[in-house]
């Protein structure tokens, strides 16, 4: 079982990003039509952590999410997009205060920008479970985005990757930077920093890496087995504690927006090391050269789909096939 914990949110994005694809995850809401000067804004099921949960369900694997949600109509359209997915949802508290809003921007290159509405939002308010309250079996957990900026839940989201890794389960991190949400970069800066040594697998876009500053050997020597760069069209670098290097092209594709396609290669990540019962430090070491390829350039051509289409719409497994 993975555990995928994090916020779950609304992307309000442009209707003209791209047509909503068959099966696809726009949530229903009124007031969604655009005003004179103003783009119509379309809603759609997101955040970095659900993202990567529902593509794990989508993919296959056995998957739970760890989150607050609110009760309202947004909250329960994410839920029903989570099994909808397979996802457990078990370990999901509940709440009345609202959902989280990002307003999305896509640039000419199909880039995506965004301007959050986080005060008082349902997912600040996450607390950490006890073991009791996730599912048994528990072998990997994914963590990054808004919850480990926002207080008090990333606090309580640091504290349950903590305990994790120290509890002996692999554990992934995707900072997923958004800027505009960071009070103080260097105290962030800092916070990350003292992740690492309860990392396992640590995943960050090229962006984000020069926004947070250091390399990869730095980030290996502070904890990692590994590390996995991406960078957008171009592919993907893999680092390892045992000297492993390599990188792997990206897989050419029109693109629509690049909604999800970071944590839709989260998900293929952690899928393809569960798929070859890599989910430790000794089996990340043993997995070699051409066991990390493999597993790369499935990532690679899972955000590949997921940016040939509208919104965060990671494929399904037959798609991968």
């Amino acid at each position: 079982m993975i555990v995928v914990a994090g916020e779950a949110l609304i992307d309000l994005v442009p209707q003209d990003a791209g047509e909503e694809p068959d099966g696809g995850r726009q949530a229903h809401a009124p007031g969604a039509a655009g005003g004179a000067g103003l783009p119509a804004l379309a809603p759609r099921l997101g955040g970095g952590p659900y993202n990567t949960a529902v593509a794990l369900g989508r993919l296959g694997a056995p998957v739970a999410f760890c989150s607050r949600v609110s009760r309202d109509v947004f909250g329960e359209a994410l839920l029903d997009g989570l099994r909808a997915a397979g996802v457990d949802v078990t370990p999901v508290q509940r709440g009345p205060e609202p959902t989280t809003l990002a307003v999305a921007s896509i640039g000419a290159d199909g880039s995506a920008g965004y301007s959050f509405y986080v005060e008082g939002t349902a997912d600040r308010l996450f607390e950490a479970p006890d073991h009791d309250s996730l599912p048994d079996g528990v072998r990997a957990m994914s963590f990054g985005t808004c919850s480990l900026v926002l207080e008090p839940g990333a606090s309580a989201y640091e504290e349950l990757m903590r305990r994790a890794a120290a509890s002996g389960v692999f554990t992934a991190l995707d900072p997923n930077v958004r800027a505009g949400l960071i009070p103080d970069a260097d105290a962030y800066r800092t916070r990350f920093k003292s992740w690492l040594p309860s990392v396992t697998l640590l995943k960050l876009s090229q962006e984000d890496a020069d926004w947070l500053g250091g390399t990869p050997h730095e980030w290996l020597a502070a904890g990692p087995a590994a590390v996995v760069v991406t960078h957008g069209g171009d592919g993907l670098s893999l680092y390892t504690r045992d000297g492993t290097e390599l990188r792997v092209p990206g897989e050419k594709v029109d693109v629509v927006d690049t909604i999800g396609a970071g944590d839709t290669v989260n998900a293929a990540l952690l899928h393809g090391l569960r798929a070859r019962d890599a989910l430790s430090d000794g089996a990340l070491a043993a997995l070699g050269a051409e066991g990390w390829t493999d597993v790369l350039r499935f990532a690679a051509r899972a955000a590949a789909l997921t940016c040939s289409r509208a919104g965060a719409e990671p494929p399904y497994a037959a798609e991968l096939a």
